[in-house]
């Protein structure tokens, strides 16, 4: 199986998406990059890419359903065909692909999900666009509607925030309505005003959509009309940065700020246009010069917005060049859920945010972006490397800037932009250095904590490559056809390798620094020996524009891609393998250090990972991942993280997962080095200013103790003075109210008073009234009598009339009847006989046509046997034609074999003569030097007779020690019994330790075991208390919105019916839940006896705990007494090993001695003298003293050692019963 690879990390931003930038909670967005979309939050985190479709050429508009759960996203394949897809954004990979049948192939420019999500809007480019109505779930389009405009240009839709069927679509000369209904879009809205260029939309409530033109120009439409019409002013950005506004930039964003304005020499305004707008919950942001947002918020004047606030994007304070940042178009504007955060996209690729909630919102004061987390590249990337001792990679751009990053902690650690474009750039070993190469200079620079620093240039122009040793001694740099060896120490130049007849395209340094490969633009790669600065092999292939290469570890086969669509493995000057890319130009080429891995690049910008050997076959793993094409390559030294980058200005990290024999290698993680380079001045100066900053500070403490002091003092004065003046107020107060509560008293009788005065008056105006209404209610009632008369009257008369009418209306349709049926009978004789005349036309006619078509069908039958004759005739000559071909084709090719396999066959002929007469001249040369041994070994054969003689008589000496030397052997073999029965009683005893020491550990596992249970039941206790916490959370914050409601009831109680809704409004939102509150109520029981439970079991868990702990201190002493006393025995008992051995070897030998004396006595015929005796008896004495004494050394050890084995087996025996009873 071939390598698998996970996206980890995408730095970069792909511009110019309608809506590429999106909200998916408070801390996490989604933004176009590469050929699909990536998560990222908004401080330094991991990140999530959502790849495209197989061979996409990138997103064109994206848009996020409001449960945040789905993304729809129109793209442009490979073959420019576009696809409406729609994917969830978490769970299964699942894609719903939209196709729209009788409607053009078009891309999609804009997009967006109805409030409740169900539906899909998609909005295709004018002139001749189309809007399309989804109901994307079933994959169903439920209507369409076409577009139609004078001009092309920007096309946007949105849904109304509480409409699912309104649809607001504007661009180039249109602001359209449309609303769904029954299975149609009717446009709802009648334009009144003049055609504008609109760029951009947003809804800012059910009814009002406020729109930004060409001309800076904000036109705010209420149901479809013209409501409020404002034009903006082009701004120039501030002149100097704020002090608050630099200490924000520096802090919140990690790395050096980026260029965001451009400078053209002398700016000059410009016409203002509104590229971005987004609505928030006190108006709206809206982009109209480039580099600025404008705020603008609701009033109750006659302008219904007014501008509050101009937020700019940052300058770049780190930036080599001394002049004014270059300005970016915003094109993007987006929220957060909460409106805490604004995040917009620029037309450079950046991604910046500002936080609403953290400056004071003032006119007067600007405010300012920060980046969202760094800064990308902007341009195609046309360099990177990989450091071995840090986490970093360094890349080079079009753009003219120079990045390090991190790709562990997915951060920008340093960046910096130059005044020309930088070509190449690779990284020193220890990450403390690097080459860049720039067209006119080749630099050597120091990686300082905060800033890039020149160290050294070099004179070489139009650098394209350059390249560190693994080592860090050396570098490379191709000057043109020319690459020049340094040295990084000394900086001398070692060697210039020359050869090469076109550019310089690719190189690579062997693991041990000794090789160094190289490829050119006319199809040549060149191995280069560095020791002697020679060419080695070469293998040339004109046809082929070779752009990357790679190395084996081994360094003895090279991978090379060009032009020709094909993967080379080459080795020994030639290629050996040829894997074809199946329509796709292969740019880049890495292997693995492990040498199982080979990953390359693409021109569609896709990354393909085989195994090694290659496959012939399409047997690889693809990954959708760039744009444009890809041009660098690089994996790390741990073969854990592959770096590709792009064309499109991105750069990838993925993690490798190397299955070999479907085991996955899992690497330690590698320890990284942490040292910065610091100049000598900087630490200086903020030694100094830390000094300075230690004595401020106990100035200002010393101040401050003083001030505190004065201020004690002063405060107490003034508390005395107070005091008095609040005791003279009381007492005035006591008098005063003692006179108010008299007057209160008296006031009270008046009242009491009065108000009987007033009921009297009452019950005599009441009883007036009574008599008064009910002389009224007579008169009425007589007046009602006389009209009832009145109205039977009139009813007669009506109904007189009616019967009239009737009558004579009858007389007139019976008149009418009669006439228009005598009309119809005329009529129906014409039609009879029109039809008579139309049947016999028509047969006429079907008689013509039936001859035609006979005549048509004898023509056609005559004309297909011609020209089928025809066909046969040359169907046949065609394959007898492809019959000689196919046989001239395979007589070639057998004889391009036979003179392949003769040429060969011929050179290992050569090759083998050669070898024959290297091993001819070798064997005359040992047939001497054999002669010259043969002279030698016949003058020691002489000098061995001799010895032979002396050694007959000393045979004869031995065969007499051969008796004595046997009594000494059986008693040997009498101890050696002995002391292997001694061996077999010491290794039971150990047998028996063993088996106690598999108790031990049986008897710990399951003492874990019971720790793991109850920790398990201690989690789950735990879970348990989080639930209820958060339930009585949710409770408080239910009694709170409950309290906050009641208070606004309150406000009403002069209004009866307010009263009464808001009453009724409380009882439905919180009658269920007052219901669960109750229900909890009733439970606090239970929990009670559960919290006791739970602290019982607490307690019961502490002790047992203890226990444990205890009897595994007992546990482990005992078995360290027990692995001690193991270890001693051992070794006790290989000594005694040793010593048989040796007691063993020596038997062996005496036994072959006394064989050789029987020998030798059986040859010698004459006996030996006296004096020749002698001297053998002596030595053989010492020798058997010496036995005797090793004998009774080795009883007496082994007699200790039984002795010590019996103490120790006694102390095991009472260990056991000690812990038992414990």
């Amino acid at each position: 199986m071939a390598a698998e690879l996970q996206p980890v990390s995408v730095f970069g931003c792909r511009p110019c998406v309608p809506g590429g930038v999106r909200f998916l909670g408070e801390r996490e967005v989604l933004h176009a990059a590469g050929a699909g979309c990536v998560r990222r939050s908004l401080g330094p985190g991991p990140h999530c890419f959502v790849p495209g479709t197989k061979k996409s050429r990138g997103v064109q508009a994206l848009a996020v359903s409001p449960d945040q759960q789905f993304l729809a996203i129109s793209e442009v394949l490979a073959e420019e065909q576009p696809a409406l897809l729609v994917c969830a954004l978490a769970g299964s990979h699942q894609r719903r692909r939209l196709v729209a049948k009788g409607l053009p192939m078009r891309e999609s420019v804009s997009l967006a999900f109805s409030p409740d999500g169900q539906y899909l809007a998609a909005a295709m480019a004018p002139p001749e666009g189309h809007l399309t109505f989804w109901l994307w779930k079933k994959q169903q389009l439920l209507a369409k509607a076409c577009i139609r405009a004078p001009g092309g240009g920007v096309c946007q839709l949105s849904f109304s925030p509480g409409d699912n069927t309104l649809v607001c679509v504007t661009g180039n000369g249109f602001f359209k309505l449309f609303k769904y209904n029954e299975g149609t879009l009717k446009q709802i809205n009648l334009p009144k005003e003049e055609p504008q260029n609109y760029l951009c939309h947003t809804w800012l409530s059910e009814e009002e959509v406020v729109c930004g033109t060409d001309t800076g120009k904000l036109v705010l439409f209420e149901t479809g009309e013209l409501h409020w019409e404002t034009s903006v002013k082009y701004r120039k950005p501030p002149r100097k940065l704020e002090d608050g506004t630099t200490e924000e930039c520096e802090r919140s964003s990690y790395v050096s700020c980026e260029l965001a304005s451009e400078d053209d020499g002398s700016q000059q305004d410009s016409l203002p246009q509104i590229s971005a707008i987004a609505a928030y919950s006190k108006g709206f942001a809206c982009s109209s010069s480039p580099g600025v947002v404008l705020l603008f918020e609701k009033t109750m004047e006659k302008e219904v917005y007014k501008e509050s606030q101009e937020i700019w994007l940052p300058q770049d304070m780190f930036s080599s060049e001394a002049e004014q940042s270059y300005r970016e178009d915003i094109i993007c504007i987006c929220f957060s859920p909460s409106e805490e955060t604004m995040v917009v996209s620029t037309s450079t690729n950046q991604l910046y945010m500002f936080t609403m909630l953290s400056t004071n919102l003032t006119k007067k004061e600007a405010a300012y972006f920060v980046y969202l987390n760094f800064s990308v590249h902007s341009a195609s990337v046309t360099g990177l490397d990989v450091c071995i001792w840090k986490p970093i990679l360094a890349t080079c751009s079009l753009d003219r800037t120079v990045r390090i990053w991190n790709y562990n902690m997915n951060t920008l650690e340093l960046c910096k932009k130059y005044h020309e474009e930088a070509y190449t750039i690779s990284l020193h070993p220890t990450g403390l250095f690097c080459l860049i190469g720039f067209s006119y200079k080749l630099r050597y620079i120091s990686l300082l904590y905060d800033d890039m620093r020149v160290f050294k240039e070099f004179s070489v122009r139009k650098c394209s490559e350059c390249s560190f040793s693994n080592g860090g001694h050396l570098f490379a740099a191709v000057d043109g056809n020319v690459i020049r060896i340094y040295s990084s120490i000394t900086f001398e130049n070692i060697h210039n390798l020359k050869g090469h007849s076109g550019k310089v395209c690719a190189v690579k340094w062997s693991a041990d620094d000794t090789k160094f490969v190289s490829c050119d633009t006319n199809g040549a790669v060149y191995e280069w020996n560095l020791l002697t600065g020679k060419r080695e092999s070469d293998c040339v292939l004109k046809s082929c524009i070779y752009s990357s290469i790679a190395l084996s570890p081994d360094a003895k086969i090279i991978f090379a891609v060009g032009s020709d669509q094909t993967l080379k493995e080459i080795s020994e000057s030639l290629i050996q393998y040829e894997v074809p890319a199946f329509d796709v130009v292969y740019t880049a080429v890495a292997v693995s250090h492990s040498g199982h891995m080979v990953f390359v690049g693409t021109s569609l910008g896709t990354i393909r990972a085989m195994k090694y050997p290659l496959p012939l076959k399409e047997d690889f793993n693809e990954y959708q991942a760039h744009v444009g094409a890809v041009t660098k390559m690089s994996i790390t030294n741990n073969d854990q993280h592959l770096l590709t980058a792009s064309e499109d200005g991105s750069i990838f990290v993925w993690k490798v997962n190397d299955k070999v024999g479907d085991i996955v290698k899992y690497e330690e993680e590698a320890e990284y080095a942490e040292e910065v380079l610091v100049i000598r001045s900087d630490i200086e100066e903020k030694s100094q200013a830390m000094l300075d900053l230690q004595l401020r500070v106990k100035e200002l403490q010393i101040e401050n103790d003083y001030q505190l002091h004065f201020k004690d003092l002063c405060c107490e004065s003034k508390i005395k003075e107070l005091e008095d003046n609040f005791t003279q107020e009381i007492g005035f107060l006591k008098t005063k109210h003692q006179i108010l509560q008299a007057e209160k008293e008296k006031q009270e009788l008046q009242h009491q008073f009065q108000l009987s005065e007033l009921m009297n008056k009452q019950a005599r105006e009441v009883q007036q009234l009574e008599s008064d209404s009910n002389q009224k209610l007579l008169m009425e009632n007589e007046k009602y009598q006389d009209l009832q008369e009145k109205f039977q009257k009139m009813l007669k008369d009506y109904v007189e009339q009616l019967h009239n009418l009737e009558e004579s209306k009858s007389k007139a349709v019976k008149d009418l009847t009669e006439y228009y049926e005598e009309k119809l009978n005329e009529k129906s004789v014409l039609l009879k006989e029109a039809m008579e005349n139309m049947r016999q036309q028509l047969q006429a006619h079907e008689e013509i046509k039936k001859q035609i078509e006979e005549d048509g069908d004898q023509e056609i039958q005559e004309i297909q046997i011609k020209y089928k004759r025809q066909l046969l005739e040359e169907t046949e000559t065609n394959l007898h034609l492809k019959g000689e071909i196919g046989i001239m084709k395979k007589r070639l090719k057998s004889q391009l074999k036979q003179l392949d396999e003769q040429n060969s066959s011929i050179e290992e002929l050569r090759l083998e003569q050669q070898k024959l007469q290297g091993i001819i001249k070798s064997l005359d040369m040992d047939i001497s030097a054999l002669k010259t041994e043969i002279q030698g070994r016949d003058d020691t054969i002489q000098d061995k007779e001799k010895d032979i003689c002396d050694l007959k008589q000393k045979n004869q000496e031995l065969g007499k020690l051969k008796c004595k030397l046997d009594c000494s052997i059986e008693e040997l073999k009498k101890q050696t019994e002995s002391r292997e029965n001694d061996i077999k009683t010491m290794k039971e005893q150990i047998r028996k330790m063993e088996r106690e020491l598999d108790q031990f550990h049986k008897e710990s596992v399951q003492l874990k075991l019971n720790i793991t249970r109850l920790q398990q039941k201690l989690k789950a206790t735990d879970h348990e208390m989080h639930k209820e916490r958060q339930k009585k959370q949710d409770m408080e914050t239910l009694v709170k919105r409950f309290k906050a409601d009641l208070h606004n009831c309150m406000g009403l109680i002069q209004d009866s019916k307010k009263m009464k809704e808001g009453i009724r409004e409380l009882y439905t939102k919180y009658a269920q839940q007052s219901d669960m509150v109750e229900v909890e109520a009733v439970d606090t029981d239970l929990q009670q006896k559960y919290m006791r439970h739970q602290e019982y079991l607490e307690r019961n868990l502490e002790a047992l705990k203890k226990k444990v702990v205890k009897d595994q201190e007992l546990h482990e002493a005992a078995h360290i007494r027990i692995v001690q006393e193991n270890v001693s025995l051992i070794k006790e008992i290989n000594d005694l090993r040793q010593e048989l051995e040796m007691s063993r070897t020596q038997v062996h030998d005496l036994q072959s001695a006394l064989k050789l004396t029987k020998k030798k006595q059986a040859i010698q015929d004459t006996a030996p003298t006296s004096d020749q005796l002698s001297s053998p008896a002596v030595l053989r004495l010492n020798a058997e003293k010496e036995n005797e004494k090793i004998i009774e050394m080795q009883q007496l050890e082994i007699e200790q050692l039984r002795d010590q084995i019996q103490k120790k087996g006694q102390v095991l025996a009472v260990q056991p019963l000690k812990t038992q009873q414990q």
